[in-house]
């Protein structure tokens, strides 16, 4: 991976207004708290006796903060300029509430350290990839080459401790992810500000944008792909041991489709030169059908498995990827915080936290393979409204007077 990496590396780094190491260590980090959560925190909840839809309500609440203070944090962000300030503060405060977790291991009391970590937590990422997007300036091509440092440390992370698992307790988890969290709050430190450039749809009001239709298609798309990946994210650990697969063994088929995801970064700028990131995001809606079918009903075959995570290359991958890049088109200028943040709030926030209740409610009473079935459907469904709504156009700047 290195000698792929260092050519394109040594040119990214060279851009002298391109803080590349500082961005891609609060990636690295940010990331890797990701790795320490989706895979086991659903195990350590287990472990404190909790039943399906207690664990579904307390995973969903990162998620359920992700509708409203996205949207809080990044309309300060654009009316102040002062978007690092806010990540730092972000960053302090998730410290400062998981330190709850210590205290006491209720479920309401669980309920409000997760509550309060989501509004904290979900602030940063949003502006951290409006920030990185300046930076990159006309390259934004380039953005998966620091993005993928994300993908390293949610890797060394879920294997570390799925190793780790097989040894250990699961009550240390805590401790993991506390420092996780302090490595995000060190870097949250060093990111420089960046330049707001001035954009022709700046007279534009955020809503003139979102009623558009393909813009308002993709934001309906996406959160159906958060939907999607709710039982995912929040069973998906739970559904591999409970039909026999160690720990270890979880790590690493975690690990795979973070490693198929890197992948996917290394080569985007390539890929974006021959596939619009329409037409790749409709192939990742398709893929997450197939990826879906595959975990709901070939869950008792290691092939099959293990198969079905190299899609994660797409569902997740090129999915972000395309994503990102298309709203980047759709808000610029002064908007360009809020646009990410809305990406967020309605995707991995509303989609998110439907995906992740509906699970818990349908894991004990249509079972497993039923809830991931429910789940490919999801994403079919976001093939659709993408499909007829989705054609990309440019959002046009105002009239002069």
């Amino acid at each position: 991976m290195r000698a792929a990496l260092r050519p394109q590396q040594r040119q990214i780094v060279s851009m002298p207004t391109l803080p590349y190491w500082r961005l891609s260590g609060f990636y690295f980090f940010y990331f890797a708290f990701v790795g320490a959560m989706s895979p086991f925190w659903g195990l350590y909840l287990q472990s404190l006796a909790f039943n399906a839809f207690q664990i579904g309500v307390l995973m969903s609440l990162l998620q359920v903060m992700r509708i409203f203070a996205p949207n809080i944090w990044g309309h300060i962000a654009d009316l102040t300029g002062r978007r690092t300030t806010i990540v730092q503060i972000a960053a302090i405060g998730s410290v400062l509430v998981f330190a709850g977790v210590f205290v006491s291991d209720s479920f309401w009391w669980l309920f409000g350290v997760m509550a309060a970590l989501g509004f904290f937590w979900s602030a940063s990422l949003p502006l951290v990839e409006a920030m990185t997007l300046s930076h990159l300036g006309d390259r934004t091509d380039d953005y998966g080459l620091i993005r993928l440092w994300g993908s390293v440390g949610f890797i060394l992370v879920v294997v570390g401790l799925g190793y780790a698992f097989d040894h250990v307790p699961i009550s240390w988890l805590p401790w993991a992810v506390l420092v996780v969290m302090l490595g995000i709050a060190v870097f949250a430190r060093v990111i420089p500000e960046s330049e707001i450039l001035p954009h022709p749809t700046d007279a534009h009001s955020v809503w003139e944008i979102v009623k558009r239709p393909e813009v308002a298609a993709l934001l309906v798309a996406c959160m159906l792909m958060a939907v999607t990946h709710g039982p995912y994210y929040i069973f998906y650990s739970i559904y591999l041991v409970d039909h026999g697969y160690d720990k270890s063994t979880v790590g690493w088929l975690w690990a795979l489709g973070v490693l198929c995801e890197i992948g996917v970064f290394l080569i985007i700028p390539r890929i974006f030169a021959q596939v619009t990131p329409r037409h790749l995001i409709l192939a990742s809606f398709a893929l997450a059908v197939l990826r879906f079918l595959l975990i709901a009903w070939g869950v008792e075959s290691p092939w099959v498995v293990w198969g079905a995570q190299t899609l994660h290359a797409f569902t997740f991958g090129t999915y972000h990827a395309a994503a990102v890049a298309l709203i980047h088109q759709h808000f610029r200028g002064r908007h360009q915080a809020r646009g990410q943040a809305l990406y967020t709030s309605l995707s991995y926030g509303v989609g998110g936290t439907i995906g992740g209740l509906a699970s818990g409610l349908t894991w004990d009473s249509l079972g497993s393979a039923w809830t991931f079935t429910l789940a490919a459907v999801s994403a079919a469904l976001a093939w659709a409204v993408y499909a007829l709504w989705g054609q990309t156009k440019t959002v046009p700047a105002p009239a002069k007077l």
